[in-house]
């Protein structure tokens, strides 16, 4: 079917002339109906076209396309395939949490480009003038919709598409590799059977044969990675010194790096044809990479991939295994997803990875046929082939699963209780009957109509999501009445707010009421969150830990916790053990949206004091500086660096950046440029000045007399909290907008000599060290 006859408009959005018979026998449905449409086909058969023959089809109406990616390296890679569509005058905007979303752009796109988590996020935040909108999409196409079954991303997927749904109702696209139970996704997206697709393997334009190999496993998990690598070098091996390609799946980013180190030593041995040392212009191509070892390894035709790879390392590496400068690619799984990079053989060389969060787990079903997808290239091979490298152990299950695939099963049950709980925080919910309409929506209904031996059904279904609210009501983040009205409660709506486990929401409100804490109560508070109970505290690492902790309080036994503590608490110093580096920027990650989420909770149930406490640990944990420092990290531009920079020559605030100027701080290393920017940004901040007016030197014993303390900035406003305390006994709190307050404060002739009266302003919601000023009076 010719591409330019069919759509004449958009033929240049499409990067060939004709669509291929999989896209040719799903155009109808998309184009001539409205329904929504379910495609399962294939890996590689070209389900991308027909996401772009629905976004064609929505554009021509004048209508907002959502496209969601299941990862976020992918929504890049869209917005930079999909210039295409900016030729044509439209507008495609990429929403990230990388990036400063820019609403105006947002709202005027006519191609919104999200991750399952930013679509989620948004939708929460639709009723806002900045998330709006997510309120216009017309079409939402789910790229990859078989990402239901992931364990930890397959829920956030559900819901966000249950709420879209009930948010705006636009016609769901969803496409999927193959998967055998299509009808149910089919069912709870409501497509109908002429626009329910389920392409076989005879639609591949490769056929793929696929087949499970061991290895000899034995104590040392080192020695192990090895075995396997020579074994996927075993099958890689024929295809490549046939002029085939081949790529090798591996754990992590630095096994990418190790795997292609030894395999160029170890093809050489063997004398595998390979490489392009003698092609100076590919020579020349390769200099200009970022990476000094892909520099040196793709000379010999053996390159590596993966997410940590600049951006423009990555183009290239694809550019040159497309063209078949590299032979042998080792990639971590981010290539599986939707990069369209097939290789005549496709080796995973590991089967089980290292999470941060979850310590040693199993690569999910869903990725190993998504990587053995990849297998043969269309106008190359005759056929893929496709091996999974594995202990004798699995080997069954890893056979059961290529011979059967995998039904996508729903992820809801998981996570229902925060789930919920966010729905009635959005006010989505407003009682019992909704609560089950909600339920109605979600996948998880639909597998258990079908599935009745796996799942609770009919009345246990809804008997379980009843128990679920009871228990969101008897925890405090759920409020109902008689008529069975539910309504989120403060502590319901900040727990969905910064997507917190319920436990840890219950243990973050309780600490704040507690009150007048320490640094390492906000640190031990982050480290024994629910969130990190899975993380693995490998014996090699324990050393280091507890070098960390030894001599300081911390009320954590548990490894798992223990580890966590040990890489925040030298986060702030920058002196993170080697030991712990390979986790410590996933775990630095998540707990940073923590402390943000417990200064909230600290604010709202605790006070300013608290929570300007919780600023400047994150601030610190963020940027590794030291805590009289910490207040330069409020300025617009100042980061890990420039803070550093200033402090070491003195500057640690940003009253003393003003007093300094540009050309100290050009002196210090800044730009002109910068150091203007910084100057400007550090005048807009609060500078604290306390005015004590008429307050007594002397008081006489037993009287008491009331006077008035002003409190200003003499820069920028923010809101502050000002408390007063006598001889370090709270008299009064209160929160403010400075500006400019008056504080009153009753001074009094006690039974002590002295009364020493201190006022200290905070500020809840920046990283500034707190304001203390103190008057000490005599009692005569």
């Amino acid at each position: 079917m010719n591409v330019t006859e069919r759509l004449p408009q958009f033929a240049d959005a499409f990067p060939f002339e004709s669509f291929n018979r999989m896209q040719s026998e799903a155009l109808p449905a998309i184009l001539e109906r409205d329904e929504n449409v379910v495609v399962s086909a294939p890996t590689a058969s070209g389900k991308t076209a027909l996401a772009e023959l629905a976004i064609c089809k929505t554009l021509e109406r004048g209508g907002t396309a959502l496209f969601l990616a299941p990862l976020r390296a992918l929504t890049n890679e869209k917005e930079s395939e999909w210039e295409r569509f900016e030729a044509l005058g439209y507008s495609v905007y990429v929403v990230t949490g990388e990036r400063e979303l820019n609403s105006r752009r947002a709202e005027r796109a006519d191609i919104l480009v999200m991750t399952p988590e930013k679509a989620d996020s948004a939708t929460r935040k639709h009723e806002s003038s900045r998330y709006g909108f997510v309120r216009s999409v017309d079409c939402c196409v789910i790229d990859e919709v078989h990402l239901l079954d992931s364990d930890r991303r397959g829920s956030v997927l559900e819901v966000t598409v249950s709420r879209l749904r009930r948010i705006c109702d636009p016609r769901i696209v969803a496409l999927s590799a193959t998967m055998p139970n299509v009808d149910d996704v089919a069912a709870w997206l409501d497509a109908v059977p002429e626009t329910t697709f389920e392409f076989d393997d005879g639609y591949r334009p490769v056929p793929l044969e696929a087949g499970v190999r061991t290895y000899t496993h034995g104590d040392n998990p080192f020695a192990d990675k090895y075995r396997r690598l020579y074994r996927a070098l075993d099958l890689a091996e024929p295809h490549v010194r046939d002029g085939g390609q081949a790529l090798v799946f591996v754990a992590s980013r630095q096994d990418t790096v190790r795997a292609a180190e030894k395999a160029r030593d170890e093809l050489a041995g063997r004398d595998v044809p390979m490489g392009a040392r003698g092609d100076y212009d590919f020579h020349t191509e390769a200099k200009e990479l970022q990476n000094k070892t892909l520099r040196q390894s793709v000379l010999d035709g053996v390159g590596f991939h993966h997410a940590g790879l600049s951006r423009e390392d990555k183009a290239r590496v694809e550019a040159w295994f497309r063209r078949g400068d590299i032979q042998l690619l080792f990639s971590t799984s981010t290539l599986a997803w939707g990069v369209n990079l097939p290789a005549r053989c496709v080796v995973i060389r590991d089967t089980k990875l290292h999470d941060p969060l979850e310590g040693e787990v199993d690569m999910s079903p869903l990725d190993v046929l998504q990587m053995l997808g990849r297998a043969g290239r269309p106008g190359y091979d005759d056929a893929g082939y496709a091996w999974v490298i594995c202990d004798a152990a699995d080997a069954d299950r890893y056979r059961r699963l290529l011979e059967e695939g995998t039904e996508i099963e729903s992820r809801l049950a998981e996570d229902l209780d925060a789930h919920l709980n966010a729905e009635i925080a959005l006010g989505t919910i407003d009682d019992l009957d909704d609560v089950m309409d909600w339920l109605d929506t979600t996948f998880y209904a639909t597998r258990a109509r079908s599935a009745t031996d796996r799942y609770d059904f009919g009345g246990r279904l809804r008997e379980r999501v009843r128990g679920t609210l009871s228990a969101l009501v008897e925890g405090g983040f759920v409020e109902t009445d008689a008529d069975l009205r539910v309504e989120g409660t403060a502590l319901g709506r900040l727990a969905s707010r910064y997507y917190l486990r319920l436990e840890t929401a219950e243990r973050f409100a309780a600490l704040a009421e507690r009150g007048e804490l320490a640094e390492m109560d906000v640190l031990t508070a982050v480290a024994r969150a629910a969130e990190f109970d899975s993380v693995s505290c490998r014996q090699s690492e324990r050393d280091a830990v507890n070098a960390v902790l030894t001599g300081r309080a911390a009320d954590v036994d548990d490894a798992s916790h223990r580890k966590v503590l040990a890489i925040l608490r030298s986060s702030m110093a920058g002196t993170t053990p080697g030991e712990l580096q390979s986790d410590a920027w996933v775990i630095r990650q998540n707990a940073l949206r923590l402390l943000a989420a417990l200064r909230a909770f600290l604010e709202r149930f605790g006070g300013p004091a608290d929570a300007n406490l919780a600023c400047r640990v994150e601030a610190r944990v963020e940027n590794a500086i030291s805590a009289d420092a910490v207040g330069l990290t409020a300025i617009d531009g100042v980061g890990s660096g420039r803070a550093k920079k200033l402090a070491s020559e003195g500057l640690t605030t940003p009253a003393d950046v003003v007093g300094a100027g540009v050309d100290a701080l050009v002196d210090a290393g800044l730009t002109q440029g910068v150091a203007e920017r910084v100057v400007e940004s550090a005048r807009s901040l609060p500078a604290v000045e306390v005015e004590w007016g008429d307050f007594p030197e002397r008081i006489a014993r037993g009287r008491n007399d009331m006077r008035e303390v002003r409190v200003r900035s003499t820069a920028g406003g923010a809101r502050a909290g000002v408390a007063v305390t006598v001889n370090g006994v709270p008299m009064t709190d209160s929160t403010a907008y400075l500006g400019e307050t008056t504080v009153p404060v009753g001074v009094f002739g006690g039974s002590a000599e002295e009364m020493e009266y201190e006022i200290a302003v905070t500020f809840p919601e920046l990283p500034l060290v707190p304001v203390r000023e103190s008057r000490t009076v005599r009692v005569e």
